[in-house]
């Protein structure tokens, strides 16, 4: 499994030439390749990927925008993201179900529902090719089956809004917004997950990186090392290969 970051910014204001474009991931195996989301700084951009498909986590603009005007490839998302999508010029489209795994040019997906929003409801993705398991999940409070999602993961991918800020908010007596990376780095402890790569980047490391990188680099791995997991932050372009 190849992976490739091709964005890694959320939707934030700042941007650095480590983080401009807006979270996706490419997911290759044996030359095929889905792309994970479409933001809306890949509008007219898409083509330069090539994807054979593309799998959404949900319809915020920073995640679906990039596909207004359409999609070169069949695109899956939950009926949840196809209430917007459905507006939008994509020619072929399938319906992804939670908890139902589903296979997308060789690559087996499943769905798990996650607290984020509630205009816009996510889901994160435990991802397989070959022998190797992943967890996705770029926007998230909370992962309501975090166990199952998590279980025998080699490598957990995760929401970098905040590194230990509050971005926790109240809406209509429910709990939406991002978690930090703290908390999840707690989440691969407790799970068994040796590793996590920070991506969904915002303000706190954007910002941070460009006026003193070796403090932020130092607190997540700080974080980190007190949970004997992995950590590195994901930048645009960064490529990872899983055996």
């Amino acid at each position: 499994m190849k992976l490739v970051f091709l964005g890694t910014r959320g939707k934030i204001e700042p941007e650095s030439d480590r983080h401009r474009m807006h979270t996706s991931l490419l997911v290759s195996y044996y030359g095929r390749r889905v792309m994970i989301d479409c933001g809306e700084t890949w509008e007219g951009e898409i083509d330069s990927v090539a994807p054979h498909a593309l799998v959404v986590t949900h319809s915020h603009p920073d995640h679906v925008g990039g596909l207004k005007n359409g999609a070169p490839c069949p695109v899956w998302a939950t009926a949840e993201s196809w209430e917007v999508l459905e507006d939008f010029e994509i020619e072929e489209g399938h319906e992804v179900q939670p908890r139902e795994p589903f296979q997308v040019e060789g690559i087996d997906f499943e769905a798990f529902p996650v607290l984020h929003s509630i205009k816009a409801p996510a889901v994160g993705y435990r991802i397989r090719a070959g022998r190797v398991t992943i967890f996705y999940v770029p926007d998230v409070l909370y992962i309501e089956e975090r166990a199952d999602a998590l279980a025998d993961c080699r490598l957990y991918i995760g929401d970098g809004a905040t590194i230990d800020g509050n971005l926790v908010r109240r809406s209509n007596d429910q709990l939406i917004g991002h978690t930090t990376v703290r908390t999840q780095l707690t989440w691969c402890r407790k799970e068994g997950v040796p590793e996590m790569i920070v991506t969904h980047c915002g303000s706190q490391i954007v910002k941070g990186e460009l006026e003193d990188p070796e403090t932020i680099r130092e607190k997540v791995e700080g974080y980190a090392r007190e949970r004997d997991v992995e950590v590195q932050i994901a930048y645009d372009g960064m490529e990872r290969v899983l055996r």
